[in-house]
C-alpha cells in the first residue's frame, strides 16, 4: 500500500525548516538569559553510572527487564503504570541472542511474528497482531515505503527496541493497526566504555565493529559517542550479498543539568540482492515432478539484480526542563535515502502456486524483471511540552505537542513481464523463462526505465495527552490528536485527508504488585488512489484489557492480555473487472502471555500468543510461542561462562486458497566466555537447520524461512 497519498495544507520547506530550528534555540536564548555567567560552575554534571533502579526509558539496561519506556506515551514511564502492551528488547537481549537483523533481535517479543516473509533481505518482515507495524527511530517515523526507500535498520547501533503493541494514532498519527516498532539509537554516556568486536559466520560473514563513548570534557558538559560497522558477507541465497558499511557518530552537549542538546549523524550503506524469489507452491509446499526447489536457488541474473542503499541523517534530541516540573523537547531528523533496486523474481501469480510458463514439466520458471531507483528527502520534527500540574488529590502529567513531516520521493521504474505475457497487458514482454532446477544465466534484456511522477508529502499532527494518576493506586491516562496530511503527485490533483483520533486507559496498582487495565485506542491509514479510483482512510480501533503482575522484592514481572481488533475499509480487487472497492469491517482478536525473570544466575523470557485473525487478511499463525533461557556459571574455578537456549514455534496455518504451513519448531543455541575486557561467544540460530517454509500465500507464491546461521565474536572493552 502507498502510503503517500495523504494530504493537508502546504507547509513550505523554509517555514518548516524555521519551525525546526525555533525551538532549541528559544530554549537555549532563555536558559542564559536565567542563568548569569557567574553561577556556570553550578552547570558541572557529576559522573552517572547506569545501576539499580537509575533506569531511563533511553538508557543502558542491564539484564532482559526494562523498567521504563516512552512509545506508549511518549514520556519516561514506569512500565507497571503503562495502560498498554509494550515488549522491550535491551541491548544485553540483542547480545546474547546475536541478533544480526531487526528480525532476530524479534524473535522472541510477545506478540510479535518476526519472520513474517521468512528469509527477505530487502526488509524485516515483521507482523505485530498480524498487521505489519510502523518502524520508527528514536520516535521519529524512520520511511514511507518499505521496499524501493528502505534500508535496514543495524542492529549493532541500538540500545533497545520497543514494540508497542496495537493502534497508536493518537502519538504517532497514519499507522497500521499493529502498532509501532521504535528504535532506540546508542546515545553518549558520561562513563568511558569502549570496544572493538570481529564476526565470522555462516556465508563468508566477516564483520568488524566498534563502538567508543564517554566524556570529551573533565567537567562532563561535552560528551561523544562513535559506532562503526564493517561486513562483507554473502547469504542463504545464491548470488545475493549482505555487504555492509555504518558509520555513525553523535555528541552531546550538556551547559546545565537542565538542558542537553545531542546531535546524531549516520551514513549506512549496503550492498545486496533480493533473497525473495517468489516460488510457487508446487516445488516448496506441494508436489513437483522435479522435486523441491533448493533453499539457495537463485533465479535472477547476478550481473543486474540487486538492492543497494545509500542512507544519510542529520538531527538532534533536544531537552530543556524549566521551573515548576515543565519539560521542552524536539526530537529532529533529515534524511536523505537512495535505493538502487533491480529484481528478477518468478511468475507464481498467472496460474496461483503454478507454473505458468511450464505448467506440465513445471520446471520453466517465468519472471518479472522489475527496476526502481529511487530517490527519497524525508525531514521530519516531533517538539512537545511536559509538564507536572496537580488538582487536588489528582497529579497529572500532561503533554502537548506538534509533529511535522516533510516527504519528496523521485523515482525511475521499469517493469519487464515473462514472455508468454499478452503484450496488450504489459508493454515489455521480453522476459525469458528461466530452469529453475538447473537455472543458467545471461540470457534476458533489462527493462527501460523512465521517470515516475514527482510526488511530495506533507503531514502535521497535533496532540494532547494527560496521565493522571489518582492517588497511590489509579492510573487514567486519556489522549486525543489532529492530523492533516496533503499529497502532490505530479500530473495529478493534490489529494487531502484528516483523521482526529483518540486514546484512552485505566488501570489499578494493587499493593502486592497485580496491576489489571482497560484500554481503548485508534487508528487511520489512508489508502493511495488507483487511477481514478478514490478511498477512504483505513480506520482502527482496539479494545484491550490486561494485567501486570511485578511481586516487590523479585526480579519478575508476568503479563497477560486479551485484545479486540477491528478495522474497516479494507480494499479488495474483483478479479473479473480489476476494479477496487472497500469492505466494511475486519476483526482480529487475541490473547497474549509474556514472562520475564531473573533468578540468581538465571535469566528466563517466555511468551505464548493465540491470534485470531479475520479471513480477509493475510493468514499469520494462531498459536505461537517462545521461552528462551540463559545461564551463568563457572568452569573449574574460573567464572564468566553463560549458556544459553531457547525455542520458537508456531502451529500450522492457511492463507485463503493456499496450502497449509506445517508448524514448525526452531532450536537457537548461545555459549559465551566473558571477563572485564573479553567476551567470545559462539550463536546459532535454527540449531538443526531446519528447513522450514515461513508462509504460503493466497496469491500463488511461498517463502522459505531461514536455515541455521552460525556466528563466532570476540570482542575487546577498555
Amino acid at each position: 500500500m502507498n502510503r503517500l497519498d495523504l494530504a493537508h495544507r502546504p507547509i513550505t520547506r523554509a517555514a518548516l525548516i524555521a519551525l525546526l530550528c525555533a525551538a532549541p534555540t528559544a530554549a537555549l536564548q532563555a536558559q542564559t538569559a536565567a542563568e548569569p555567567a557567574a553561577e556556570a560552575p553550578a552547570a558541572t554534571l557529576p559522573t552517572v553510572t547506569v545501576k539499580g533502579d537509575q533506569e531511563s526509558a533511553t538508557g543502558p539496561v542491564i539484564g532482559y527487564r526494562a523498567k521504563r519506556a516512552a512509545s506508549a506515551s511518549k514520556t519516561d514511564t514506569p512500565l507497571a503504570e503503562t495502560p498498554q502492551s509494550v515488549t522491550v528488547v535491551t541491548r544485553d537481549q540483542i547480545v546474547d541472542q546475536g541478533a544480526t537483523n531487526l528480525q532476530d533481535a524479534l524473535g522472541y517479543a510477545a506478540g510479535v511474528r518476526s519472520d513474517a516473509y521468512g528469509l527477505d533481505s530487502r526488509t524485516d518482515s515483521t507482523r505485530v497482531r498480524g498487521a505489519s507495524p510502523d518502524e520508527y527511530l528514536d520516535g521519529l517515523r524512520k520511511l514511507f515505503n518499505w521496499y524501493t526507500s528502505n534500508a535496514r535498520t543495524e542492529p549493532y547501533t541500538l540500545e533497545r527496541i520497543e514494540v508497542l503493541r496495537g493502534p497508536a494514532a493518537m502519538l504517532y498519527g497514519q499507522g497500521s493497526t499493529g502498532g509501532v516498532i521504535n528504535m532506540v539509537s546508542k546515545r553518549p554516556q558520561a562513563d568511558a566504555q569502549n570496544e572493538i568486536g570481529l564476526q565470522v559466520g555462516s556465508w563468508n560473514r566477516k564483520q568488524l565493529q566498534a563502538d567508543f563513548t564517554g566524556p570529551l570534557s573533565a567537567d562532563g558538559e561535552w560528551l561523544y559517542r562513535l559506532v562503526t560497522v564493517l561486513r562483507d558477507a554473502d547469504t542463504q541465497v545464491d548470488h545475493v550479498r549482505d555487504d555492509r558499511v555504518v558509520f555513525a557518530p553523535s555528541l552531546t552537549w550538556r551547559p546545565s543539568a537542565d538542558t542537553s542538546l545531542t546531535l546524531q549523524a549516520l551514513y549506512q550503506k549496503d550492498k545486496s540482492g533480493s533473497t525473495s524469489q517468489f516460488f510457487p507452491w508446487a516445488g516448496v509446499l506441494t508436489s513437483n515432478p522435479n522435486g523441491q526447489l533448493p533453499t539457495d536457488r537463485f533465479i535472477g541474473e547476478p550481473d543486474w539484480d540487486r538492492y543497494d542503499s545509500e542512507r544519510q541523517t542529520l538531527g538532534w534530541l533536544f531537552e530543556h526542563r524549566f521551573g515548576s516540573g515543565w519539560t521542552l523537547r524536539q526530537n529532529t531528523r533529515f534524511s536523505n535515502n537512495e535505493v538502487d533496486y533491480r529484481s528478477h523474481y518468478g511468475d507464481s501469480f498467472t496460474l496461483p502456486g503454478g507454473w505458468a510458463g511450464d505448467p506440465v514439466g513445471q520446471r520453466l520458471f517465468g519472471r518479472f524483471a522489475d527496476a526502481t531507483l529511487t530517490k527519497v528527502r524525508m525531514a521530519s520534527a516531533d517538539q512537545n511540552l511536559q509538564g507536572e500540574v496537580r488538582t487536588g488529590a489528582v497529579r497529572h502529567q500532561l503533554l502537548a505537542g506538534l509533529d511535522l513531516v516533510h516527504y519528496r520521493q523521485n523515482r525511475k521504474s521499469g517493469l519487464g513481464c515473462p514472455e508468454y505475457y499478452d503484450p496488450t497487458w504489459c508493454a515489455s514482454t521480453n522476459v525469458p523463462v528461466i530452469d529453475a532446477y538447473a537455472p543458467i544465466y545471461g540470457n534476458f534484456v533489462a527493462p527501460e526505465m523512465s521517470d515516475d511522477p514527482k510526488s511530495t508529502m506533507r503531514q502535521s499532527g497535533l496532540y494532547l495527552q494527560d496521565q493522571m494518576k489518582f492517588g497511590e493506586h489509579w492510573v487514567v491516562v486519556a489522549g486525543l490528536r489532529h492530523d492533516r496530511a496533503r499529497n502532490s503527485t505530479e500530473g495529478a490533483p493534490d489529494e487531502r485527508s484528516s483523521a482526529t483520533t483518540k486514546r484512552a486507559g485505566l488501570m489499578y496498582l494493587a499493593d502486592n504488585g497485580v496491576s489489571p487495565y482497560l484500554s481503548y485506542s485508534e487508528s487511520f491509514s489512508p489508502v493511495a488512489s488507483i487511477g481514478s479510483q478514490r478511498f477512504d482512510p483505513l480506520r482502527g480501533k482496539q479494545w484491550e484489557a490486561g494485567v501486570r503482575y511485578e511481586p516487590r522484592g523479585m526480579d519478575l514481572v508476568l503479563h497477560a492480555a486479551v485484545y479486540d481488533l477491528r478495522e474497516k475499509n479494507q480494499l479488495v480487487q474483483d478479479m473479473t473487472t480489476s476494479l477496487y472497492s472497500q469492505i466494511g469491517e475486519t476483526k482480529t482478536r487475541g490473547v497474549e502471555l509474556a514472562a520475564k525473570a531473573s533468578f540468581g544466575p538465571a535469566d528466563l523470557i517466555a511468551h505464548y500468543n493465540v491470534t485470531d485473525i479475520d479471513e480477509a487478511l493475510e493468514a499469520v499463525p494462531e498459536h505461537q510461542a517462545a521461552v528462551w533461557g540463559k545461564w551463568r556459571f563457572a568452569l573449574a574455578g574460573l567464572g564468566g561462562f553463560s549458556a544459553g537456549a531457547g525455542v520458537r514455534w508456531m502451529s500450522a496455518f492457511t492463507d485463503g486458497a493456499a496450502p497449509e504451513v506445517p508448524s514448525v519448531a526452531l532450536l537457537d543455541a548461545m555459549f559465551a566466555w566473558e571477563s572485564a575486557q573479553w567476551r567470545y561467544a559462539l550463536n546459532v540460530n535454527n540449531l538443526t537447520d531446519k528447513v522450514y517454509v515461513a508462509t504460503c500465500l493466497s496469491r500463488g507464491d511461498c517463502w522459505w524461512g531461514a536455515r541455521r546461521n552460525v556466528v563466532l565474536t570476540a570482542t575487546y572493552r577498555f
